[in-house]
C-alpha cells in the first residue's frame, strides 16, 4: 500500500463508529539525518471529523499569517485529532479501524 492511499480513507473506532478521514500521514525518521537515516516509519494518521482537505501547513504551531487564513483553517479542522499508527488495528482499501483503547494526540506540529 502507498501512503497516498491513506488520504481520504475514513477511520472508525472498534464499535464501527465513523470519526472521521485520514487528511495527513506523520512519519518518524531515525538515526542521522546528515549520513543516511533510517527508512521513515508510520507514525500516525491526522483524522478529521469535519473535512477531507489538509490544513495546507497552518498545523504548524508559529504559522499565524494571513491571519483570516490561519482562522478559518483552524476552525475547519476543529475537533481534528492525531492517531498513533500502533493505535490503529485494521486497514482495507475503504475504512480503517482503531483499537478500543485508541487515544487522541493534538495534531499541531510544534517548532523545535
Amino acid at each position: 500500500m502507498q501512503l497516498s492511499e491513506l488520504l481520504g480513507v475514513a477511520v472508525h473506532d472498534s464499535t464501527d463508529r465513523r470519526l472521521g478521514t485520514v487528511i495527513d500521514v506523520r512519519l518518524a525518521v531515525s538515526g542521522d539525518v546528515n549520513r543516511g537515516p533510517e527508512p521513515p516509519t508510520v507514525f500516525g494518521l491526522v483524522v478529521s471529523p469535519r473535512t477531507r482537505s489538509s490544513f495546507l501547513g497552518y498545523e504548524r504551531s508559529q504559522v499565524r499569517q494571513p491571519a483570516l487564513v490561519a482562522a478559518l483553517l483552524r476552525w475547519r479542522h476543529r475537533g481534528t485529532f492525531l492517531a498513533l499508527w500502533t493505535d490503529v488495528s485494521a486497514v482495507t482499501a475503504s475504512a480503517i479501524t482503531v483499537r478500543p483503547d485508541y487515544r487522541r494526540y493534538s495534531p499541531i506540529l510544534r517548532d523545535n
